[in-house]
């Protein structure tokens, strides 16, 4: 692998449009801004074109879907290790919001940040919307894994969702077609991503509903280290506690290993201070559930996702 990606044709005499690169760095996809490379990355040009690339790739090949990356580590460095598939960003292409025809439903594109949801509902005069301002990531990344906060989740609001398999073929899927837990979700159709979902939300005032945005978004820049490149919450919360007071309690708050450094302001997120690699954050993940299980016997559950290989 390079340190730089290449652009390349997809195929042969291909009819594709989107933009394919080799050897990306995954640094630039994720909000932590450090990890390793992608073998393959896919900027579809629109649906139908993903619909006609996904075909074209080996049977056997691993594919990864990533919108702001907000929830992501990828293994490795500019000098090995990453990601040996295709990763498919959906946040150029997958970004429709609309009202559908049904009183009170957002229809929403897999690759749409969640504030902007919350945002698109209020001035609809839609209200129940407003606590997916403090989800970071996209619409797919919320269903994939039930994203939550302020009480409630991704599942509790969705009519439906469109998925597309490794064939190019998009399926129309309701709840009953997942099982759905606490930050967890097993489809019970495999290999298919989330394309976009129908959310349904309740008539009211738009302008309380846009009030409450900005009020839980004031409460997240007071809690939470924006100012610093991070991947929100570490860890899922243990049963009947927070895994951010256990971690505290532990003595880790700022705690450092390279430049990757549990935050002095939320015991749950780790920050990059300047130049964190994937191997510095993931041993930090790794100490700090070490050192809970040791002091509490509570074992924290990843809520970041992580994948490749290391260099």
């Amino acid at each position: 692998m390079t340190t730089a990606s290449a652009l390349v044709n997809p195929t042969p005499s291909s009819a594709l449009r989107g933009e394919l690169r080799i050897d990306e760095p995954m640094g630039r996809h994720v909000s932590w801004r450090a990890g390793g490379i992608a073998h393959r990355f896919y900027k579809p040009a629109d649906l139908a074109d993903l619909c006609q690339f996904l075909p074209t790739l080996p049977a056997n090949e691993e594919l990864l879907f990533v919108g702001l990356g907000s929830n992501l580590l990828v293994r490795g460095d500019a000098s090995g290790g990453g990601f040996d598939g295709t990763v498919i960003l959906t946040t150029p292409v997958l970004h429709g919001l609309t009202l559908a025809a049904e009183p009170s439903i957002v229809c929403a594109g897999a690759g749409v940040a969640s504030p902007h949801v919350a945002k698109f509902a209020a001035k609809s005069n839609l209200v129940g919307a407003e606590w997916l301002a403090g989800v970071p990531g996209t619409v797919g990344g919320a269903l994939a894994m039930n994203a939550g906060c302020y009480g409630t989740e991704t599942w509790e609001q969705v009519v439906d969702c469109v998925t597309i398999d490794r064939r190019g073929k998009t399926h129309t899927r309701t709840p009953e077609d997942f099982e759905v837990g606490y930050r967890h979700v097993q489809p019970h159709h495999a290999n298919e991503w989330f394309v976009s979902a129908r959310f349904r939300f309740t008539s009211g005032d738009g302008a309380q509903a846009s009030a409450r945005i900005k009020e839980l978004l004031a409460r997240r820049m007071a809690s939470q280290p924006l100012d610093k490149p991070n991947a929100g919450s570490t860890f899922r919360n243990p049963p009947g506690d927070h895994a951010a007071r256990l971690i505290e309690a532990c003595g880790l708050k700022g705690f450092s290993i390279g430049g990757a450094q549990v935050s002095m302001k939320h015991a749950n997120f780790i920050i990059n201070t300047g130049e964190a690699t994937a191997a510095e954050i993931e041993a930090l993940i790794d100490h700090m559930q070490a050192m809970v299980r040791k002091q509490t016997g509570v074992e924290l559950v990843r809520e970041v996702k992580i994948v490749g290989v290391a260099a």
